[in-house]
């Protein structure tokens, strides 16, 4: 008799033009029964965002009670303006039907994360080099100088920040990546 085991909260973290984003979409294309936590804003819809899709729209009323009611396992306000944060629920609710869950954020969210779900799982998805990381961001095309430089510098802490997690997977080839990343997530 085998006793099943319940799925865990996995946080995915990495600096700018890792591929994070691109592994955590191949990860889902692969095994599509996993849920990518919905991110909560205080931002308006941008033209064809769906609310509870793209991002939980909330207005900043909502989002301050969301808070006061301690509803978010992280948030943060971005750019002095508008808010973003995971709420809680979505996510309890998901792993309590059995289904594992994934949450991509930034080192800040990561911290407040262990905080309050100490029991999930921490991943850092490093580049194979600092040359490599570099290369990745400018092939992108979509930063100004003044952009990349304050990237690259973020993404110097975050490296630094990587002991922090409970494993450190290097994205140097998405296949593998995703491999190495659904046997972290017991989903291989």
């Amino acid at each position: 008799m085998s006793v099943e085991k319940k799925p865990r909260l996995a946080v995915i973290a990495g600096p700018t033009a890792v591929g994070k984003g691109t592994v955590v979409r191949a990860l889902l294309e692969k095994y599509p029964h996993v849920y990518l936590s919905v991110s909560a804003t205080t931002r308006a819809p941008r033209e064809g965002e769906i609310d509870g899709q793209d991002y939980h729209f909330l207005s900043h009323e909502d989002f301050e009670g969301a808070i006061a009611r301690d509803e978010f396992l992280e948030w943060a306000t971005v750019h002095k303006v508008n808010k973003y944060g995971t709420l809680k629920a979505p996510i309890e609710a998901q792993l309590a039907q059995g289904v594992p869950a994934i949450l991509e954020i930034d080192l800040a969210g990561v911290r407040q994360v262990r905080q309050q779900m100490p029991d999930a799982l921490f991943i850092f998805i490093a580049p194979p080099s600092w040359e490599e990381l570099v290369k990745r961001l400018q092939g992108r095309g979509t930063e100004s100088a003044e952009e990349m430089t304050r990237r690259l510098e973020t993404a110097k802490l975050e490296l630094a920040a990587k002991d922090e997690f409970d494993h450190i997977v290097v994205n140097d080839e998405v296949d593998r990546t995703v491999s190495e990343l659904a046997e972290l997530l017991e989903l291989a």
